[in-house]
């Protein structure tokens, strides 16, 4: 189980951890902490430090409702913390949907492209079919970020989702592609209901197609905030730590070889609980 990148070729084996470094102003959980390009750096660096394998940086929210940001203002955002952070010889991952910004990435030196569209816009599936080796993790999305939660999805969400990823590789895959640059992601959250979320992780192992790896994203989601809801009161998503750390090991139960999350020192020790334990199984 591995995932071919620009510059490294990932051990999945073992569950691996990816911080989530947001340089925006009005990301759910934590925009507008980390706009500034050294702050966000130091923010990054202790990330690594804390156990991250992977760094995954975004310049534009899809939070629902979120607003679209206009190219120039996305690089604005991404280039003086990029052209730092490529130096530092991690894995460094974008999520973007626009083309250009992938072209621009991928030129720096980012290992992977991190797209909620799943390559689905105009352009998106040619810059990454024409670079030799980048990593590309492809997401379910239903309708877009401004609409995704007015109008969730119908009917059985495990197959649509599993069709959808399907129809996704095979797109790839006949650009010439290789299958071991992908990544799958069932997008939770992204225009699903509570439950369709949670049935999602239930059945996450079936989403496992071609035996590539799933990244699971659970980390501060508002379906956490609802099932934690006390008389009312939903956690704000700084408040939902324990139960993003409870979803991200089910989802690793449930065969995940990647996690995206905020806390990443909370959620390595967490691993490295259930790793010891998995040794103990596998030794008997």
């Amino acid at each position: 189980m591995h995932w071919q990148t620009t510059r490294f070729n990932l051990n999945l084996s073992c569950p691996s951890v990816m911080g989530i470094v947001n340089l925006t102003p009005d990301s759910f959980s934590d925009g507008g902490q980390h706009t500034d390009v050294s702050q966000s750096l130091q923010h990054a660096q202790q990330m690594l430090r804390d156990g991250a394998a992977i760094l995954d940086v975004g310049a534009e929210s899809t939070r629902p409702g979120a607003k679209e940001v206009p190219l120039a203002e996305e690089l604005a955002r991404l280039m003086p913390f990029l052209q730092e952070a490529v130096r530092w010889q991690v894995p460094i991952s974008v999520d973007t949907y626009k083309p250009e910004v992938m072209q621009a990435v991928l030129d720096l030196g980012v290992d992977i492209i991190n797209d909620v569209w799943a390559l689905r816009q105009p352009g998106a599936e040619r810059v990454v079919a024409a670079h030799a080796s980048c990593g590309v993790c492809l997401m379910h999305m239903h309708r877009d970020p401004q609409t995704m939660q007015l109008e969730t999805m119908s009917g059985d969400v495990v197959a649509t989702v599993k069709l959808f990823l399907q129809a996704r590789m095979q797109s790839l895959m006949t650009q010439g592609v290789g299958v071991n640059r992908l990544v799958l992601d069932p997008g939770i959250g992204f225009g699903k209901t509570v439950a369709q979320n949670f049935e999602l992780l239930a059945h996450q192992s079936s989403l496992m197609l071609e035996e590539r790896p799933v990244m699971a994203a659970w980390s501060r989601k508002s379906s956490l905030g609802a099932v934690l809801n006390q008389d009312g009161a939903v956690p704000q998503p700084s408040e939902r730590l324990s139960a993003s750390v409870a979803a991200a090991l089910m989802a690793v139960e449930r065969g995940a070889r990647l996690v995206r999350v905020h806390d990443v020192k909370a959620t390595v020790d967490a691993l490295k609980v259930w790793q010891a334990v998995q040794a103990v199984t596998s030794e008997k």
